[in-house]
């Protein structure tokens, strides 16, 4: 049983934003310190990606470790109530974004994703920062096609 009213627990999911989250602008603002441009939410690149940078060809998603499922994470909690409602609706968010992976990698695209529980290490200590933003760098230098942080 949910302990908000239906109305309640309404004003809470639709106040959840699919752009432009604190996560997002925290992690967009790094990036641009460090001297990286890029581009917003581009219609351009297969899932609308938070960032694309152009010049490294890269797509960047911050992903909310709740909704897209980050495994093994305390924030990917199942709620309580309406169980199979979450259930298809977490499977269905986790299926999207493997078939987004799928077609970036398809037209050689490189897919960079950062967890929420990530940017919330990054935010507390300086340290964890500087050594993500080393791996980042690296990895926009590399090759390879997916990096998960």
């Amino acid at each position: 049983m949910d302990i908000k009213s239906p109305e309640e627990r309404s004003r809470n999911m639709a106040a959840i934003r699919s752009k432009d989250t604190r996560p997002e602008i925290y992690f967009r603002k790094l990036l641009f310190a460090q001297g990286y441009r890029y581009s917003l939410n581009s219609k351009k690149i297969p899932g609308h990606p938070d960032i694309y940078l152009r010049k490294y060809n890269t797509a960047i998603f911050i992903h909310g470790c709740f909704w897209h499922r980050h495994s093994g994470c305390k924030y990917a909690y199942m709620p309580k109530s309406r169980v199979e409602f979450w259930q298809k609706k977490f499977e269905a968010n986790v299926k999207r974004d493997y078939i987004v992976r799928m077609e970036l990698r398809d037209k050689g695209i490189k897919c960079l994703i950062v967890w929420e529980c990530t940017v919330r290490r990054i935010k507390r200590n300086q340290e964890d920062c500087i050594s993500y933003l080393k791996t980042v760098e690296k990895f926009l230098k590399t090759d390879d096609l997916f990096l998960e942080l």
